[in-house]
């Protein structure tokens, strides 16, 4: 992992340190470009402006060598089949659902035990893999097929839930074509053990149409598959369909850990896996994690789902999500975590046309790594990070979204380095506090300041709509080393917020004199000098 970034101090105020910036139609000849030598004395460059005061400030400290990333070469599927242990066999038993601790989320509260049973028309029983391997064929030959049925040549049914308990081993293989859950039998799947997929298929069946259970309205029910605490998943070279519905645990695909109170008496293990190499469409969540550790999201398309492509939560870390493809979703984000998901890599993938944001980092989450992205062509910004603190982006490709490129909201020490950001609504960069007290966040559970503080080295910013910069309120910005192209305004680059305040002290010693600047608030000078 890129090691964390130490704290800014919060009493440096504002440091934009640039050079080589190229201003497109920056008239030269601006009578308050001056040419003073770069050898000045800093007491006589300072200027002093409303409440801040600019300067010079040396660049050392902004040296980053360039991310180490995680090696991806042994998530494959030749390495999810190295995991398999096919001995000793195991067995198929049909079981009460009532009374299992794998299936007491959905069948308590809020009346979901009526669920299944109108859709079983009688007391709801459930499919149970225990003590060894089992494939899709010995579920076929174990149960009748009012159960479980192979409907046409490597073509399975499930018309009951299906458990994998702890212990147990349950593989669908390349011999499967396709495994189909019935929706309107209330079948899904629970993983409490190690469950597998290998170059097949998972398809929510609406027997009615017969064809996958499509996606009509956010509450009604379509199966899921959910991985338990203590459980490990492995999805490689296969496709899943229609996954997934507006409740608790049943969003998807989910790797999550057991509820609060379960796992207090249970006291299992955080859940993992891998998901390589596989697509995943119209589920309500692409995918879920909540309390997982070390789960590979890989190679990977999500289109066309509902509400978010990919979305790991709650004190979720150690994750790598590299090389996935996300678009078309429908509702919200491509790729989101969200509430204390840190420690983690977002590498390499494809992010565009989802209806909000192309990737977000939300609610306290930290000294995670963007890097290598390309996020294009999404419905609000390219980049969102939302009360998040200590994070680096390292080159990403951030183009033509439709607000702005990369948007910093109550978030600290948050480092933009080698990133091309350009044709994208609004600002290049928007940095803004804002004070969410009056909202329905639960500031116990989500806690924030009304703080935001960046560092930008490197990289471009270009022909962004309401030009590259825009920063609100800021406890500290330091800039070195950025290109500024292209502006869309006739009067040439132009900057927004506090910056544009002190845009021409700026641009004298950036531009004229090749220095770094650092814009100081009086208040810390005065704190200083006490």
């Amino acid at each position: 992992m890129t090691p964390r970034p130490s704290k800014l101090k919060r009493a440096t105020g504002i440091a934009l340190l640039c050079s080589g910036i190229l201003l497109g139609a920056l008239q030269p000849a601006a009578p308050w470009i001056t040419a003073a030598s770069a050898s000045e004395p800093q007491s006589q460059q300072l200027k002093q402006t409303q409440n801040y005061t600019v300067t010079s400030a040396p660049i050392d400290a902004l040296h980053l060598d360039p991310p180490q990333l995680p090696d991806l070469s042994g998530y494959t599927l030749a390495a999810v089949e190295a995991k398999i242990k096919r001995s000793p066999g195991g067995k198929v038993v049909v079981r009460r659902m009532l009374q299992q601790d794998a299936l007491k989320d959905f069948i308590g509260g809020n009346e979901r035990l009526r669920e299944w049973v109108a859709r079983q028309k009688g007391m709801p029983q459930a499919i149970f893999v225990e003590g060894g391997y089992v494939t899709t064929q010995d579920l076929a030959n174990a149960l009748p097929d009012s159960q479980f049925s192979e409907v046409e040549p490597g073509v399975y049914l499930a018309r009951l839930p299906i458990v994998v308990a702890q212990g147990a081993t349950l593989h669908i293989d390349k011999s499967t074509q396709e495994l189909r859950l019935s929706q309107e039998r209330g079948s899904f799947m629970v993983n409490d053990g190690q469950l597998f997929f290998t170059e097949t298929k998972l398809t929510a069946w609406r027997e009615a149409d017969n064809g996958p259970a499509t996606f009509r309205t956010p509450n009604e029910f379509r199966p899921f598959l959910v991985s338990w605490g203590g459980s490990e998943l492995y999805i490689a070279a296969s496709v899943f369909t229609s996954l997934g519905y507006n409740t608790s645990k049943s969003y998807g695909v989910s790797i999550t850990q057991y509820t609060p109170g379960m796992q207090a008496r249970l006291k299992r293990p955080e859940p993992t896996g891998w998901l390589i190499d596989s697509e995943f469409v119209d589920h309500w969540y692409g995918f879920y994690c909540y309390e997982a550790e070390n789960v590979v999201i890989k190679g990977n398309t999500y289109r066309d789902n509902i509400v978010y492509g990919i979305d790991p939560h709650d004190r979720s870390h150690g994750l790598i999500i590299a090389e996935n493809t996300v678009h078309g979703t429908r509702k919200k984000h491509g790729i989101i975590i969200s509430r204390e998901v840190d420690d983690s890599w977002i590498i390499n993938n494809k992010s565009y046309d989802n209806k909000l944001s192309g990737i977000v980092i939300d609610r306290n989450s930290v000294n995670n790594l963007v890097a290598y992205n390309h996020v294009y062509g999404n419905y609000s910004d390219g980049i969102t990070l939302y009360e998040s603190s200590d994070n680096l982006l390292w080159g990403n490709r951030v183009l033509n979204n439709a607000r702005h490129g990369i948007r910093l909201r109550n978030s600290v020490n948050i480092r933009l380095y080698e990133n091309l950001v350009a044709a994208n609504g609004l600002s290049g960069v928007y940095g803004h506090i804002k004070d969410l007290s009056n909202t329905d966040r639960n500031i116990q559970l989500d806690p924030f300041d009304t703080e935001v503080s960046m560092i930008v080295v490197g990289g471009t910013l270009a022909a962004n709509g309401s030009g590259p910069l825009s920063i609100d309120s800021p406890l500290s910005v330091e800039l070195y080393r950025v290109e500024m192209l292209a502006p869309s305004k006739s009067t040439g680059i132009s900057f927004s917020g506090v910056l544009g305040d002190k845009q021409e002290e700026i641009l004298d010693l950036m531009v004229r004199r090749q220095l770094a600047v650092l814009i100081d608030p009086v208040e810390s000078q005065a704190e200083l000098q006490d």
